[in-house]
């Protein structure tokens, strides 16, 4: 073999093996869940609702279905749980993951995990000697109807009664509607008839009363809380719109809002697009805060709304959505903010209108 043909003979291997490794890289990448991955022709089922979304530490996305069970892609492709698969129930109220990667679901009718290959239903302890503890580890979840919270440990699901219980006027109750961490080693627990703030130590407990919410018929309903990277916390009602707590100070925000937008004009903003149940900012079962310090609000029958600090601004997830309401609001590993739709469908923030991901 003379000269030229070894240096042409050489060339082509290099060119092979080039290729080869180029095609190896390219397939890791298009595997790597994410939203920056290519998304199957296969895209969520769910048309009940999404009422849960989580990211676990591996990339993967969870959905949980207000009656369908929950969901899982990968990347590529969709896969989904069930009773028939071992779920307690097909109502996914929220999802988390432990230290060890498994996979924790809060339904309807208890608590179900999953690590990989089995799906495990939990009995809870309910003896009545536990006593509030806290640690970094715990996972919280509903208790059904129970005036309480079922803790997870790292051990042993407790059942934990909320101290005090009173007779709530208006028929609400202290039955868990949602959970978020704060500062200060605090974890808000929102119930209907009011919030409860644990910090390992001390209990601090927000209602009608310390909210100065005095009128039976604009008492708390509350869906959802928040504290922001400023410590204030927002508490979402289903009636009486967004309470917020800075500091000491109580702003009913919603009715805040009504001075610088005209209530006539925020009902006449939702009833051209056909979403006339309330006049703005009243029914908020979903709050969250992106990477820029903005407030998101989930409203019932009014769509998305973003406060920036000074100014509201409202948006329409979809018009091709049979209903408006958002049931969740996520950030994901990657500040994609997220929205878990009530007719199905789970949407993305652009910057300027929404995408549907999922």
């Amino acid at each position: 073999m003379n000269k030229n043909l070894k240096l042409i003979y050489f060339l082509l291997i290099l060119i092979i093996n080039f290729s080869c490794i180029e095609n190896r890289s390219a397939e890791k990448e298009t595997g790597m869940p994410g939203l920056a991955a290519t998304l199957s022709a296969d895209t969520l089922k769910f048309t009940s609702g999404i009422r849960a979304i989580l990211q676990d530490s591996k990339g993967n996305y969870w959905f949980g279905s207000q009656n369908e069970g929950a969901g899982f892609y990968n990347g590529k492709t969709f896969k989904y749980f069930t009773t028939k698969e071992g779920l307690a129930d097909n109502q996914i109220r929220s999802i988390q993951e432990d230290r060890e990667g498994v996979i924790w679901f809060d339904t309807q009718n208890g608590v179900s995990s999953y690590d990989g290959k089995t799906i495990k239903n939990h009995t809870v302890n309910e003896n009545a000697e536990n006593e509030w503890k806290k640690t970094d580890f715990d996972l919280w979840f509903s208790a059904g109807t129970k005036q309480g919270v079922n803790k997870y440990d790292g051990q042993k699901l407790n059942y934990l009664a909320f101290p005090d219980p009173v007779t709530v006027p208006g028929g609400n109750t202290y039955a868990v509607t949602s959970f978020s961490k704060g500062k200060h080693n605090m974890q808000w627990i929102g119930t209907y008839a009011g919030v409860f703030g644990y910090n390992g130590s001390n209990m601090t407990i927000l209602n009608n009363k310390t909210l100065g919410i005095n009128n039976e018929q604009d008492g708390l309903h509350i869906r959802s809380t928040l504290e922001d990277s400023k410590g204030r916390l927002w508490i979402g009602n289903n009636g009486i719109g967004v309470l917020l707590k800075n500091g000491d100070a109580i702003i009913h925000f919603s009715k805040e809002l009504g001075k610088s937008i005209p209530i006539n004009e925020l009902e006449a903003n939702t009833q051209s697009r056909g979403f006339n149940k309330n006049k703005g900012l009243q029914a908020v079962f979903a709050i969250e805060e992106d990477s820029d310090g903005n407030i998101w609000f989930g409203d019932r029958d009014s769509g998305a709304w973003k406060y920036d600090g000074k100014t509201m601004t409202n948006y329409t997830i979809s018009h091709k959505l049979s209903q408006p309401m958002i049931w969740t609001i996520y950030k994901d590993n990657n500040n994609n903010l997220l929205f878990g739709m009530a007719g199905g469908g789970v949407y993305q923030f652009n910057g300027n209108s929404f995408d549907r991901q999922f």
